[in-house]
């Protein structure tokens, strides 16, 4: 197992079409992976209301 594998989980996550179509946009238009604006979008609300683990 790698040292990033063990460091993340998957997991289905169901979305519907019209909130998917907005996030691959966003993702594209700042140049991430849709996996990687999902991430970013948790990571900012997670510092916004203060429950971002250290």
């Amino acid at each position: 197992m790698t040292e990033k594998s063990s460091k993340t989980k998957s997991f289905v996550l169901r979305i519907d079409t019209k909130t998917m179509d907005a996030i691959e946009k966003w993702a594209a238009d700042e140049f991430r992976s849709i996996n990687g604006q999902i991430l970013y979008i948790l990571d900012q609300a997670l510092k916004k209301r203060g429950r971002k683990p250290r």
